[in-house]
């Protein structure tokens, strides 16, 4: 299962890694600024939580397989970024699958750490969102999370399962598996029904 985690996990950065660097692309940075893009996208939410929880080295940092498969993502990206546009579907499916991974892994990681439960549940859902946010903050765009979707409330579910799961004892496999489908079918039943959560009206704000 670790194995299979781990594939996904790499996967799941590679997608990433490929969404940071069309949105560089689109804002016609030069190929520093994609790589860095790419990267932040990638990696960004797991040195977030790594450096909040005050874990060292930071994930990527012991295995450079992370950055060969950034570099990689960004290759990809210059020479079939028209073929990447018409496999939108594949590229979300994978992107879905990667938000469950880092989920799970924020999560686990928060656990073994010793962290309360709710902090688990919040270092779980930055390693998932935050690379996607500093993203959209660095090349000036209004993060996803923050304007339709259920994104980062689908990390947050999948976290809870994965602690409830784990304080009834259910086998770590099993668990694994559960958690990946909660994050992966709520995002892709929100995206099918488009669902959102509720948003401030106009009318109901204050005027100067």
């Amino acid at each position: 299962m670790e194995n299979t985690i781990y594939i996904l996990d790499l996967i799941g950065t590679f997608v990433f890694a490929i969404s940071g660097a069309i949105c560089a692309a689109q804002k016609k940075l030069d190929l520093f600024g994609v790589i860095i893009i790419a990267f932040v996208t990638a990696v960004g939410g797991g040195m977030i939580r790594d450096v909040l929880m005050n874990s060292h080295p930071m994930c990527w940092m012991n295995d450079t397989n992370y950055v060969w498969v950034i570099l990689l993502a960004v290759f990809v990206t210059f020479l079939f970024k028209n073929e990447i546009g018409k496999l939108s579907k594949t590229m979300f499916l994978f992107d879905t699958m990667g938000l469950g991974v880092f989920t799970l892994l924020g999560v686990q990681k928060a656990n073994l750490l010793g962290f309360d439960p709710v902090i688990c549940v919040i270092m779980g859902t930055i390693s998932s969102v935050m690379g996607g946010v500093t993203r959209d903050v660095l090349t000036n765009r209004i993060p996803i999370i923050f304007q339709k979707e259920i994104y980062a409330s689908a990390c947050m579910l999948g976290g809870i399962s994965f602690l409830v799961l784990n304080h009834f004892n259910i086998n770590e496999h099993i668990n694994f598996a559960i958690t990946l489908l909660v994050v992966i079918v709520i995002r892709l039943m929100a995206v099918k029904f488009k669902l959102r959560l509720p948003v401030i009206k106009d009318n109901l704000l204050g005027r100067d």
